[in-house]
């Protein structure tokens, strides 16, 4: 297993708020209605509208195209409130686990790390590493840019 992790998120709302908001995939839908429709000249906002608009969900489960790799999907296998949420693959072309950390820094403020641990075959090390990291730390940047509350 080749772990990747995210730099460290600072997020402006509170631990519970994310976590309430992340631990129901559900919610993503609630956030890709309250982007505004078409460009917003922020540049920043454009590409998470961009990202979520690739995502299919339910309440457990999410699946998203990234470029090397596929189509990945993985759901939500263990809930450990307002701390972590942890993920598994299910139908994806890679074997791996991920999951959220939140910690509080304040009663209103809080910081996420994500973390991939993925089973990459030898061979093909090389060519997702890369990618993988650069995904993680997408990713990372989308969430700490939702309006949580």
């Amino acid at each position: 297993m080749t772990k990747f992790e995210s730099s460290v998120k600072q997020i402006p709302h509170s631990q519970e708020s994310v976590y309430k908001t992340l631990s129901d995939l559900n919610n993503v839908q609630r956030l890709k209605e309250r982007l505004p429709e078409g460009s917003t000249g922020d540049a920043d906002m454009d590409k998470v509208k961009e990202r979520l608009q690739n995502i299919t969900f339910d309440q457990d489960s999410l699946s998203v195209n990234v470029e090397p790799v596929g189509q990945i999907s993985m759901r939500i296998i263990e809930r450990d409130e307002p701390k972590t949420i942890k993920f598994e693959s299910d139908n994806s072309p890679l074997s791996f686990n991920f999951w959220i950390q939140i910690l509080p820094v304040s009663e209103s403020s809080s910081k996420m790390k994500l973390t991939i641990d993925a089973d990459i075959p030898f061979f093909a090390k090389g060519m997702v590493s890369k990618p993988l990291q650069e995904g993680i730390e997408k990713i990372a940047d989308a969430l700490a840019m939702i309006p949580f509350e």
